[in-house]
């Protein structure tokens, strides 16, 4: 059987009408590309790729620095009035608002508490409430406002200490456009999506707007666009699998950014097995004790709540991109990750 033909027997198999409802993934090793999809997905079916959002936001704040508007040392009060960070790090009785610095931010290193799964004062977070179907929008203001009322679990720079916190990239996507002078949505065109060519690949931020493949929560579709048009820079982006396989390969060869920063990106947090935080990338390593695949080389990019990924394997020079759309299952998406990966490793 050829590689063509294993490739998309991975994904008809992941595509189980229980867990699964439709998948679509993009791989390159070298010279060979490959795209396919099963299920409900299309060729060119768009989907929400959710925090993978993330790594467009890391790669616009490394193009400002290479060109001189921000240092990942600069101090976040830099970029906001002190009433924008006053309690949001506070720990053992000590507001560290004014030690926070743009790295921080980037690699979770901040201590500041995740508005969206962090809970709320009514024992709620904002992700168990949309995920029974209650469909809200929020703003920036409002992200911080409940971000506020969440302990902060530890302080700034703490050794060996990492919090994955949404919170942090809203603060992100902000410093972007206080620097620019232009909208989130706006800056993602003019330094990613325009000189790559993406053409169906945007920030979401209309709730009318119906291309994206519906999420699915277990059995059920979730219909939540009020949701996804608040996420912006942790969370908003709508693209395809051969476009994301575009992007993850520009991100990681220098198109986006100098290569040479990539580096100083990778120093690694645990942040939840079996993920470790980064400078706005992650690492997935699995440890031979827990790998049922066997050799599984390690991937560094991003990942999403809605089952999409994004991730670049140095070991073996392969990018790969995709979804299966499912937040119930997400090692589902990493399982087939995998498998497509290893197709290539032996072929």
């Amino acid at each position: 059987m050829d590689k063509n033909r294993k490739l998309q027997n991975v994904l008809n198999k992941t595509v189980d009408g229980k867990k699964v409802f439709g998948t679509s993934f993009a791989i390159k090793k070298d010279d060979f590309a490959w795209r396919g999809n099963a299920g409900n997905f299309n060729e060119n079916q768009s989907y929400f790729v959710a925090s993978t959002t993330k790594l467009f936001t890391t790669a616009i704040i490394l193009k400002l620095c290479e060109k001189g508007d921000i240092a990942l040392t600069d101090k976040v009060t830099k970029y906001f009035d002190k009433s924008v960070l006053v309690k949001l790090s506070n720990y053992g009785g000590i507001d560290y608002y004014d030690t926070l610095t743009v790295k921080n931010l980037l690699s979770h290193t901040s201590g500041i508490p995740d508005y969206f799964q962090g809970k709320g004062a009514n024992g709620n977070s904002l992700e168990d409430e949309l995920l029974v179907g209650h469909d809200q929008s929020w703003d920036f203001d409002e992200t911080i406002k409940r971000a506020k009322g969440m302990s902060s679990p530890f302080a700034p720079e703490t050794k060996n200490k990492a919090l994955y916190s949404d919170t942090n990239f809203q603060l992100l996507g902000k410093i972007i456009e206080n620097i620019t002078g232009s909208s989130y949505s706006e800056i993602c065109d003019t330094l990613i999506i325009n000189p790559l060519n993406l053409t169906n690949t945007y920030l979401y931020n209309d709730e009318y707007d119906n291309k994206p493949k519906t999420l699915y929560y277990k059995t059920n579709e979730l219909h939540i666009p009020k949701a996804m048009s608040s996420f912006g820079p942790d969370g908003g982006i709508v693209s395809n699998s051969f476009e994301m396989l575009v992007f993850i390969e520009a991100f990681f060869t220098g198109k986006l950014f100098p290569s040479t920063y990539l580096d100083s990106l990778q120093q690694w947090n645990r942040i939840f097995f079996p993920m470790r935080s980064g400078v706005g990338i992650h690492l997935l390593k699995l440890p031979w004790i827990f790998n049922p695949f066997g050799n599984v080389p390690n991937f560094i990019g991003h990942s999403g709540l809605s089952g999409a990924l994004a991730y670049y394997c140095p070991e073996e020079n392969i990018y790969i991109a995709g979804t299966v759309n499912q937040i119930a299952h997400p090692d589902t998406s990493f399982r087939t990750m995998i498998k497509l990966t290893q197709i290539l490793m032996r072929n």
